[in-house]
C-alpha cells in the first residue's frame, strides 16, 4: 500500500512509493502483471483540454478491466452552481477514484479534502505529477537512475516543478537553466532540498546540457498564458532545444518533451523528429505509470 491516499504532487509519494509505482508500471507494460480493476470506475474531471491525459487514463482503465467517465466543464457544476466540496462528496458515492485536470491547484486540494476516494492530480497550474511518473519511467528505461545526468532547459512551469521534485525523490542528478524571472518556485526548490537533492542552477542552457544524458524542455507559453506570449518568447531567446544547443551535449544525449510541442519555439522540428527524441516513449508511459498508480491506490483499499 502506498503511504498516501491522494496524489496532488509527486512528493506526496515517498521514494519507496515511487519505486513501487514504477515497478508496477513496468510489469504491466511488459505483460508480467495481470492485475485487474474490474468493476472499478474512475471519474475524470477536465477544466483544461487534453490529448494524452484523457486518452491515457481512459484507455488505461479499460485495459485494467475498469471504466472511466469523462466529466468536462459543460458536464458538471464544478465551482459554478455547486461548491467543489459538494461535487467531491457526491462523486465519492459513485466512483472509486477521481482524476482532476484543473487550473487552480487549490481546487484540486479541496477535491481531495472532501473526497472519500483517492484523488489524482491530472495537471494544475502548479503541478503535473502524472507526467513526472512517466518521465521517470522513461529515464529509467533508457539509463537507469544511477549516475544519469538530466538537464531541464526552459520555463520553470508546473511540469518542471514536479520534475524537480521527482528527480529529488529518486536521486537523479538534475541541472536547471531558466531565464531570469521564470525559474522554479523557491518553495519547490526548498522541498527538493529537503528530499536531499535539489537541482544545480546553471547560468546558461549550454552549461546545463554539458555532459547531460537527457535534455528536457516544455512549451514556453503554457495554457492560460496566451496574453504573455510575446513577452515570454522574447525572454526565452537562446533557450530553444536545437542542434546548436545539443552540440554542447553528448552524441548519445536523449531529448524529452511532455507534449504538445510548439515546434520552432522551445524545440525544433529537426530535434523532435530525430533519433534523440524519446517523447513518444514518454507519451506511452503516461498510460503505464498511471495504471501502476491506480493499481497501487485501489487494490489495497
Amino acid at each position: 500500500m502506498l503511504s498516501t491516499t491522494h496524489l496532488l504532487d509527486i512528493d506526496d509519494l515517498s521514494p519507496e512509493d515511487v519505486t513501487r509505482v514504477l515497478d508496477r508500471a513496468a510489469a504491466l507494460k511488459a505483460g508480467e502483471d495481470d492485475t485487474q480493476l474490474a468493476q472499478r470506475t474512475l471519474g475524470m474531471i477536465f477544466e483544461k483540454p487534453s490529448t494524452r491525459t484523457r486518452t491515457s487514463f481512459e484507455t488505461g482503465m479499460t485495459r485494467l478491466g475498469g471504466h472511466a467517465v469523462y466529466l468536462g466543464p459543460d458536464d458538471i457544476h464544478l465551482g459554478h452552481g455547486e461548491p467543489i466540496k459538494d461535487t467531491s462528496r457526491a462523486l465519492s458515492r459513485y466512483v472509486d477514484a477521481i482524476m482532476a485536470r484543473l487550473f487552480d491547484h487549490e481546487d484540486c486540494e479541496k477535491l481531495a479534502r472532501y473526497a472519500d476516494v483517492p484523488v489524482i492530480n491530472g495537471l494544475t497550474d502548479e503541478a503535473h505529477p502524472c507526467q513526472t511518473l512517466a518521465d521517470l519511467l522513461t529515464i529509467r528505461e533508457q539509463f537507469g537512475f544511477d549516475g544519469v545526468k538530466v538537464a531541464w532547459v526552459g520555463d520553470g512551469n508546473n511540469v518542471g516543478q514536479s520534475f524537480v521534485l521527482g528527480c529529488a525523490l529518486v536521486g537523479v542528478d538534475l541541472t536547471v537553466a531558466t531565464p531570469d524571472g521564470y525559474g522554479m518556485d523557491a518553495a519547490v526548490l526548498d522541498r527538493a532540498a529537503e528530499l536531499g537533492a535539489g537541482p544545480e542552477i546553471a547560468a546558461t542552457p549550454e552549461a546545463a546540457v554539458a555532459d547531460a544524458d537527457v535534455v528536457y524542455t516544455d512549451v514556453f507559453v503554457s495554457m492560460g498564458e496566451e496574453d504573455e506570449r510575446e513577452e515570454k518568447l522574447a525572454a526565452f531567446d537562446g533557450y530553444q532545444v536545437n542542434a546548436d544547443l545539443l552540440a554542447h551535449a553528448g552524441d548519445e544525449t536523449k531529448v524529452m518533451h511532455c507534449l504538445p510541442a510548439h515546434r520552432g519555439e522551445e524545440i525544433t522540428d529537426e530535434v523532435l523528429e530525430s533519433d534523440r527524441a524519446v517523447v513518444w516513449d514518454q507519451a506511452e508511459n503516461r498510460m503505464h505509470t498511471q495504471n501502476g498508480l491506480l493499481v497501487e491506490l485501489l487494490t489495497e483499499r
